[in-house]
């Protein structure tokens, strides 16, 4: 195996869930080289490749379906916050969320919608008012504990906030 390709299988074992473009601007090489090493890496099963919401994230073999999920959101920071705040605080309806972690209503409720489609969030009716709540916290609990986003996943995060912010207004 190649210098080149082991450091991109290095980089993914101990950043599991990174994304295409983070291997890129982390490893500082060509987009078509890590493109080349993720295509032999994966054929060869040392890595998983999985799309989820437009971006391919990459993990050891060793992660199972959820899991695999549940790193893919943690990349993103407004998942993580949502999640973070949920295992803190429990069960809360979604305007509370959007409220403790200061975003827009409809930016809370397509984080919502993504997680509950991911099995790591549910939605609970009680009459007329909806709560939300981890489906596995534990598991999450663990899982989160082992993500530290770089800056430019962070930045990348804040200026789709700052976007969705101008929409909102």
């Amino acid at each position: 195996m190649s210098e080149t390709r082991a450091t991109i299988e290095d980089h993914v074992h101990a950043k599991p869930g990174v994304h295409f473009n983070e291997v890129v601007r982390s490893l500082d090489l060509a987009p078509g080289q890590v493109q080349y090493h993720l295509r032999k890496l994966g054929d060869s099963e040392a890595v998983t490749a999985e799309e989820l919401y437009g971006r391919t994230h990459y993990y050891p073999p060793e992660y199972d379906d959820w899991e695999r999920a549940a790193l893919a959101m943690f990349r993103r920071e407004t998942a993580r916050d949502l999640l973070a705040y949920l295992l803190d605080n429990g069960e809360t309806g979604p305007s509370t969320l959007a409220d403790e972690v200061d975003l827009a209503r409809s930016t809370v409720e397509w984080h919502l919608d993504n997680l509950v489609e991911q099995e790591m969030v549910e939605k609970r009716r009680d009459g007329n008012r909806v709560y939300v709540a981890l489906c596995r916290p534990e598991a999450t609990a663990k899982l989160l504990g082992s993500i530290t986003p770089s800056l430019p996943e962070r930045m990348v995060d804040r200026f789709t906030r700052l976007v969705d912010g101008f929409f909102e207004e």
